[in-house]
């Protein structure tokens, strides 16, 4: 899930008689183990061997998901948590085959709009400096890992004339070059609409780069809807501007309006509002640039956004549940089977925590639905979800799903709602994972 931890918190605030409850515990637990061997020898017979981690290392292990991904015009790639290591390099491995062998043009991560043009222009053209780029990045991101993605984006364009392009899918981080942009279309398009346009922005375009530090000072705002209503003015004013039917500059610039005024929603809602307003902007922005571009997207980002999983439940020791819809449920419910989703798994290990931080993994809960994986003997392998199954591995995957969880919540933190065969196509799964380095 996503751990922008500083922005979460700026914007939101992740006797019965003994005997009794053992034998209950007892007889519910050897039932799960019952059903989890079988679950193994399937998984054992199953899973394509991945042979590496390493990004650069040939594709034809992972070529074997060709089939598994069929025609899929969009791709969901979700890590179980941020900061581990081989999680990231086996999905930019997964990321190589998609671009290279089939076609996808376009990555769609779990990051804002702004950020994420700055992104595109470093890999269309290579102008910036990639790790002031990298560091600029949601809190989550940031490491060497995730600035070999960028790196190995930007190779693979300076050698083809199709290039593949970045979108930030968030809104919630939606900084100046936003508001920059509109007024720069205006000036082009109507320039007498600019002083309109300006007694707006002098409200609301935030007045510093630090976008952290502006959402702290926009929180102790009173009139907050005001500034709902200035953003909606402005977009507005940028949907009423001549263009013809078609005009990709004012398809760019009212999708440059949208994130404003999605920013300031977003910062006038309950918490229980936001995590059901996030994932859903996501979806919407996605759809969107599939219409815009045309083009056959990966979509990056943690688990409980890519996943088919209309009713997901975080469980929090420290705080009420977050429960809203993934934005890959209403993927799943727009494009059908054209919409794929993979979950990164791992069994054990330790994740980054932040800069020189490591916190250890344990292997999963017997009841969470990759304990079984961990026996299955290879390093790493893939495993589509819709092979021929007996019973056994039926129920498995059909039961209410209870997966890792925040692991900043401690080691009973899980997730839940729904069933594996819903939530995932595809799991990869690494058994140790090791912390991502920073840039």
């Amino acid at each position: 899930m996503n751990q922008h931890t500083r922005a979460s918190r700026l914007a939101l605030r992740v006797a019965a008689p003994a005997v009794g409850v053992v034998a209950v515990l007892a007889g519910t637990y050897t039932a799960i183990a019952q059903t989890r061997e079988p679950v193994t020898d399937w998984a054992r017979r199953n899973a394509v061997p991945l042979r590496t981690v390493d990004p650069q290392a040939p594709l034809d292990d992972v070529a074997a998901l060709r089939g598994s991904i069929g025609d899929a015009a969009i791709v969901g790639l979700g890590e179980s948590t941020h900061g581990a290591a081989e999680e990231e390099q086996l999905k930019l491995r997964t990321l190589r085959f998609l671009v290279e062998q089939l076609g996808y043009r376009t990555i769609a991560w779990e990051d804002d709009w702004t950020t994420g043009l700055k992104l595109d222009e470093y890999i269309r053209t290579g102008k910036g400096n990639l790790g002031t780029l990298v560091a600029q990045m949601s809190p989550q991101w940031p490491s060497r890992e995730v600035a070999d993605v960028l790196r190995w984006l930007r190779d693979y364009n300076a050698g083809h004339a199709d290039k593949v392009r970045f979108f930030g899918v968030e809104s919630y981080l939606t900084g100046q070059l936003a508001y920059d942009e509109v007024k720069a279309y205006v000036a082009k398009v109507d320039p007498r609409r600019l002083s309109e346009l300006r007694s707006h922005l002098r409200v609301i375009r935030p007045p510093t780069a630090d976008i952290f530090k502006y959402i702290g000072d926009f929180l102790k705002v009173d009139d907050k809807q005001s500034y709902v209503r200035h953003a909606r003015e402005v977009r507005a004013l940028v949907e009423r501007l001549p263009h013809r039917p078609g005009d990709r500059g004012h398809a760019v610039a009212l999708h440059n309006a949208d994130q404003i005024v999605s920013f300031y929603e977003y910062y006038t809602m309950s918490e229980a509002g936001q995590f059901v307003y996030r994932d859903a902007y996501e979806a919407r922005n996605l759809a969107w640039w599939r219409t815009f571009s045309g083009d056959k997207i990966v979509f990056w980002a943690a688990s409980p956004h890519i996943a088919n999983a209309p009713q997901l439940r975080i469980t929090r020791q420290s705080q009420p549940d977050m429960r809203f819809a993934s934005a890959g449920s209403y993927l799943r419910r727009w494009y059908g089977e054209r919409y794929r989703a993979i979950g990164y798994t791992f069994d054990h290990g330790a994740i980054s925590g932040g800069p020189g931080v490591a916190v250890p993994m344990p292997p999963p809960r017997q009841e969470w639905f990759e304990q079984p994986l961990g026996k299955v003997g290879l390093d790493q392998f893939a495993l589509d979800l819709r092979r021929p199954a007996p019973p056994p591995v039926r129920t498995w995957l059909t039961a209410p799903i209870k997966t890792r969880g925040l692991p900043n919540e401690g080691p009973d933190a899980y997730m839940s709602g729904g069933t594996l065969a819903q939530w995932f196509d595809i799991v990869v799964h690494r058994q140790e994972v090791t912390p991502t380095q920073p840039v």
